[in-house]
């Protein structure tokens, strides 16, 4: 009877140990495999900056925030996230979605969600990012080295740099070398023109080689706009204007009764007829896809 029960027991404990094994070598294979990105990780994005700089790599999120205005993901990535599960806003993000989706990672933005991290390493490994600090491309390259895509990343930018060289040579021509140009953003309330700093800054800029109109390097450079009556618009000076209008109804008939004024009608820029109407996303989407959709914009809008 004894040596029964003995037999039995062994009997169990190598079940027991075997079983063990696998699981193990389950566990290890996974870490494995998304190391040699052969198994992608199943991503919580909870900024859609972060998400943007994914699907430049070619990985869409398991779950990602959604803008805080649209109530929905951004119409320019719309399309490319029809299996991505909504996590709420970026500020208030949607824990219960969160736990729900059981991530095996989670991407925040420390902006918004740096102070308490420890609720989200509760659910998933947490990698936080500082989006004020560096570039679109900086942030690309450190998601590329998690994610183990790192030539792809590269192999963005090099793309992207080279597209930007190709666009600067079709603006030359349309406005020449010395052209000044500014930025405006019209609301229902109020008129607003964009400093250097990002997210219009650094692609106008620098990407696209432009020069600031009068003034636009005066803006804080602590703050993305600086509000002004419409005024002081022929103070800028400048040569060409981009011009983003809102969405909503109020905004584009604001919008359209400035078009009305001789202040208007007067500026350089529209008698030349180089005021470009531009879409707030991509072009304020200062992510590596945002930066690379806007750039295609530019492209077509100088090759006409």
């Amino acid at each position: 009877m004894k040596k029964k029960i003995t037999i039995l027991i062994s009997f169990m404990l190598i079940v027991l140990l075997t079983a063990c094994g696998q699981n193990n070598s389950k566990v290890n294979n996974v870490a494995k495999n998304e190391k040699d990105g052969s198994e992608e990780p199943k991503i919580a994005s909870l900024s859609i900056h972060l998400t943007n700089d994914l699907l430049a790599l070619g990985i869409t999120p398991a779950g990602s925030v959604i803008g805080g205005e649209l109530k929905d993901f951004l119409p320019h990535v719309k399309d490319q996230l029809k299996n991505t599960e909504k996590l709420g806003i970026v500020k208030d993000p949607d824990m219960e979605a969160l736990l729900e989706l059981k991530p095996s990672v989670i991407y925040l933005d420390n902006e918004f969600s740096g102070q308490d991290v420890s609720k989200y390493k509760k659910i998933a490994p947490t990698h936080i990012f500082d989006l004020n600090d560096g570039t679109w491309r900086d942030h690309l390259i450190s998601i590329g080295k998690l994610v183990n895509r790192e030539k792809q990343a590269d192999q963005f930018i090099e793309n992207y740099e080279k597209e930007s060289k190709d666009v600067q040579a079709l603006i030359k021509d349309k406005l020449g070398d010395d052209s000044k140009v500014m930025a405006i953003r019209v609301t229902a309330k109020e008129l607003r023109v964009f400093g250097t700093k990002k997210p219009m800054g650094p692609i106008l800029f620098q990407d696209l080689g432009l020069k600031p109109a009068n003034g636009v390097g005066d803006i804080d450079k602590n703050q993305s706009y600086e509000v002004i009556s419409q005024e002081v618009l022929p103070d800028f000076d400048a040569d060409a204007i981009f011009v983003i209008v809102n969405r909503d109804d109020k905004s584009q008939t604001a919008f359209k009764e400035l078009e009305k004024t001789p202040i208007w009608k007067g500026l350089k820029a529209v008698k030349e007829k180089h005021v470009y109407l531009i879409s707030d996303q991509p072009w304020l989407d200062y992510s590596a896809l945002g930066n690379k959709m806007a750039m295609d914009n530019a492209k077509k809008i100088f090759s006409n």
